[in-house]
């Protein structure tokens, strides 16, 4: 009787689960199409705005046009490159010191780099080019001349044999290719020091920032020799508009960023150099007037150059009474001997 029940029951759950398999299969539905997403564009990219354009570059900045002008000596001796900070002046000339070899001397206005350097010393033509932008003179000792000029007459400058508080030295180089400063020391020297903080603007003449340089002869290589041991160059990037600088046939670039250093507009310029003394001390006329060439966009222009209102500026005629306007950016002023001729120490293609 039990082996009977026992098969009922099994019986029963196989006839159950036979039931179950039975039933239909459902499909499953397919998921509702989604609407596409919609294309969001991205915002264009907005150009940043500032307060103020700069009297020495033509670009926008954050700071006043009247804040005084700072001219630092900056170091171009082999063992001082990479030099630091240079990128960020509005203007930059380059002019021989003693041993064939150049200095920078940079202008700044518009913006605060956090290192400048290495600083080096002071000439008295240094000095003519720096008191025309009523700029505090920022230098590391300076020629007999130099500094004989600098106690009898009342420019405003900041020594460092005497002010050692406002630069420090690096221990990555050796002396004196390390010292360095920066724009917050100077700018608090010049309050420590009772001078002025403000200058009247010096201005140039700009052209709009989307202008095209059409005239003028092909210039995308221009190669400078101040000896035969000491040459520089630019070579036009048409990218950026800009003309890319090398020193001794290499990438000449800024330690702050490691990036090659930019010209927007190149100015040669020829004269007078004639050597002082057994040393190599110079004297150069910064004053003019003489021959050069603006150098722009690809394109070179002759040009005559003189020291108008304590600048140098290019003309356009003899009569030095068309002022050549400048694309706003960076400058850089080469000063190259007369003798034997402009011919010998620029070429450019």
């Amino acid at each position: 009787m039990q082996r009977n029940i026992k098969t009922s029951l099994v019986l029963l759950s196989l006839l159950l689960l036979s039931a179950c398999n039975s039933q239909p299969v459902v499909e499953p539905k397919p998921a509702p199409e989604q609407p596409p997403a919609p294309i969001v564009e991205a915002p264009a990219k907005q150009e940043p705005t500032y307060p103020y354009t700069s009297p020495l570059t033509g670009l926008g900045t954050n700071q006043p046009p009247e804040q005084r002008p700072i001219m630092v000596m900056v170091n171009n001796a082999p063992p001082a490159r990479p030099q630091t900070g240079l990128n960020q002046a509005d203007i930059i000339y380059e002019v021989l010191a003693e041993g064939e070899m150049t200095r920078f001397l940079s202008i700044f206005q518009s913006q605060k780099p956090d290192v400048i350097g290495p600083v080096r010393s002071i000439r008295p033509y240094f000095i003519q080019l720096g008191v025309g932008y009523d700029a505090m003179l920022v230098h590391a000792g300076g020629s007999p001349d130099a500094l004989k000029t600098l106690t009898r007459s009342d420019y405003s400058h900041l020594d460092e044999i005497p002010n050692g508080r406002y630069f420090w030295r690096e221990q990555f180089r050796k002396a004196p290719h390390n010292l360095y400063t920066n724009t917050e020391l100077l700018e608090q020297a010049m309050i420590d020091k009772g001078m002025r903080t403000t200058a009247e603007p010096i201005h140039f003449s700009f052209l709009p920032e989307d202008a095209v340089i059409a005239d003028g002869e092909p210039a995308s290589t221009i190669e400078i020799e101040f000896h035969s041991l000491n040459k520089a160059s630019f070579q036009y990037d048409a990218e950026q508009k800009k003309y890319l600088r090398f020193t001794d046939g290499k990438e000449h670039i800024d330690l702050s960023d490691n990036k090659q250093l930019t010209a927007t507009n190149v100015l040669v310029i020829s004269t007078r150099h004639r050597v002082l003394d057994n040393e190599g001390r110079r004297d150069v006329d910064v004053v003019g007037p003489g021959d050069g060439y603006l150098f722009q966009q690809g394109k070179a222009k002759k040009v005559k150059w003189k020291r108008s209102n304590g600048v140098i500026k290019a003309y356009a005629d003899d009569a030095m009474t068309q002022e050549m306007p400048l694309l706003p950016g960076q400058t850089w002023v080469e000063i190259v001997p007369n003798a034997p001729g402009l011919a010998q120490h620029l070429k450019f293609q």
